[in-house]
């Protein structure tokens, strides 16, 4: 039995984009809010993130001068999307993104950056943008935060951080990437890294936020000044339900469980289900035990949301193209014995590298998106093989650009080879034996892939061809940014395998984020908005951002909807 029981309006379960986006707008709208979250910290699979939100017709865009209309959109999404476009949740999303972003970026401390040379995934998609459709969360300063908010913010990815602090890709990677060569970009570096220095000393995390530790950042500010309360350490344990409606829920906390009575209903936003192995087993394509999978999310997105959704009548939809927003991942060892992920989502694009099978046969463009990767090398391995590929690279393209974590010049990597995690030899046929690779294969690969990358040239699979290749490759390679030859020894290599940033099947929804029964009827006082919800793009992955995008709108939506009963106007 619960030891206390309290009462507000609204209770959000999960603190990641969309549960945050939803407890900021219904507080905004004068509801008592309530977050509770499983993990020790704020910020769930969203402060790991790249943080950058797909958000069509946006304001930023249009203050740039980028206007276009929303049928533009529309086509490119149902050319993406196919059968599983859903008119009703895309015209709510497009209707709602510009109104959500405009109302956080005027009312709130989520301030964003345009993203306006950001070029949909498919550019040779009927519709498919070439900029003004994304948006990322500007920079913030840890500092603004109250202390004990800060202590509970997640950090970011080690993997994706430099002693710990978040590099945000565009100008601030590139000075990274470009400190042994430009002045500039040396004293930009500089001036971050000894910052940092000094902010590791004094607070002992990064305060310099950039990226989805932003974007959360900002979010639990804008829920602070409001007055939400976020309860930590506190998973959602039952939903509450008197008749047909949702009427609270049972949180378990440090001090025992808390019965919440929530007047206006119940908001799920637990992160998915990437780690629920059970789930991943039934749902996710060669996947016969459930572990054949890589997250990246924190392990506490492990389906509760789902689960807590279906106790109540709500339903799964599994019925997308993927169950699973894939992402490319290497396992990186660590001293204490644990794996960290790896996501490749920049490195495939750089020229002179290729992604090759066991056969040592190319599969896919590496350039395009890091979902499209993985879906071509689940669908390219033969059944009953261990899902896998290799990045493949020379000694120049390490350390101009890096394979995965082993960074580039000037920073050491060969202790990443004694790990095991970076393969190396002095020969394409020896790296092949070293990988578990076909040989002959790997060399005639590489050898057809030389020729035609002497003159920037890739015709069979085009890479460079898009605007979204070459916005991820280098613009100083010329005459493509995404093809270099591999003809300078050592050569290196890195095992990838099935990851995700998320899950795409969640729970059936509206247009109003309200959770759907099996009679495809609102179940009357619960919502759900992220990866609790299915995804809106139907399994598929059109643009960068189509997660966190949608997340924060249908958070929006949501917390609109519990405090108003309407949906924003289009």
């Amino acid at each position: 039995m619960p030891t206390r029981a309290i009462s507000v309006d609204l209770v959000v379960v999960g603190s990641g984009a969309a549960g945050l986006s939803a407890a900021v707008t219904a507080a905004h709208q004068g509801l008592k809010v309530v977050v509770v979250e499983k993990a020790d910290c704020l910020g769930g699979a969203t402060a790991w993130s790249g943080g950058w939100m797909w958000a069509p017709c946006n304001p930023l865009a249009r203050a740039a001068g980028i206007t276009e209309d929303t049928e533009t959109v529309r086509t490119y999404l149902r050319h993406e999307l196919g059968e599983r476009f859903d008119a009703r949740k895309i015209d709510a999303f497009l209707a709602a993104s510009p109104a959500m972003v405009e109302f956080f970026h005027d009312k709130t401390a989520l301030q964003f950056n345009a993203g306006n040379a950001i070029a949909d995934i498919h550019g040779d998609t009927p519709g498919a943008g070439t900029g003004g459709r994304s948006v990322i969360a500007a920079p913030f300063d840890g500092r603004e935060l109250d202390i004990q908010t800060l202590k509970k913010l997640r950090t970011t990815m080690p993997e994706t951080a430099f002693l710990g602090m978040p590099i945000q890709a565009g100008p601030d990677l590139a000075a990274f990437l470009n400190v042994t060569r430009s002045p500039r970009a040396f004293l930009h570096v500089a001036k971050r890294v000894s910052r940092h220095l000094f902010d590791l000393a004094r607070h002992g995390r990064a305060m310099q936020l950039v990226n989805g530790v932003a974007l959360t950042g900002r979010l639990a500010k804008s829920a602070t000044a409001l007055g939400v309360e976020m309860w930590v350490s506190s998973p959602a344990k039952q939903l509450v339900k008197e008749g047909e409606r949702v009427t609270g829920v049972v949180i378990g906390t440090p001090e025992g469980d808390v019965s919440i009575r929530a007047a206006k209903g119940v908001v799920l936003a637990a992160g998915g289900f990437p780690w629920d192995i059970t789930r991943r087993k039934a749902l996710f394509p060669k996947t016969p035990t459930g572990e054949e999978h890589w997250p990246l999310p924190p392990s506490s997105a492990s389906g509760d949301g789902l689960h807590l959704g279906e106790t109540v009548g709500g339903v799964v939809d599994t019925s997308l193209y993927s169950p699973v927003a894939w992402a490319p991942v290497s396992l990186v060892p660590y001293p204490d014995g644990h794996v960290g992920h790896f996501p490749h989502i920049i490195d495939r694009a750089k020229p002179g590298v290729i992604g090759v099978l066991k056969n040592g046969r190319r599969f896919v463009n590496e350039a395009s998106g890091y979902y499209d990767y993985v879906d071509a090398m689940v669908k390219a391995v033969p059944e009953g093989e261990e899902v896998c590929s290799w990045l493949v690279c020379c000694h120049r393209f390490q350390r101009r650009y890096g394979l995965g974590i082993s960074r580039p010049a000037p920073l050491p990597f060969k202790h990443w080879i004694k790990k095991g995690y970076l393969k190396s030899a002095k020969t394409m046929e020896a790296l092949a034996v070293e990988c578990g690779i076909d040989p002959q294969g790997l060399k005639q690969t590489v050898d057809e892939y030389n020729h035609h990358a002497q003159l920037g040239e890739d015709p069979a699979f085009g890479r460079g061809s898009t605007p979204y290749n070459r916005k991820n490759g280098d613009p100083a390679n010329r005459p493509n940014p995404c093809v270099a030859p591999l003809d300078q020894g050592p050569f290196y290599a890195v095992k990838v395998q099935p990851g995700s940033f998320g899950t795409f099947a969640g729970l059936k929804t509206n247009e109003y984020a309200q959770v759907l029964n099996t009679a495809n009827q609102p179940i009357d006082g619960l919502y759900a908005a992220g990866s609790d919800m299915a995804s809106i793009m139907g399994g598929f992955y059109p643009a960068g951002g189509i997660n966190l995008g949608p997340a924060m709108t249908f958070g929006y939506i949501a917390g609109l909807h519990a405090a108003t009963q309407e949906l924003p106007d289009a």
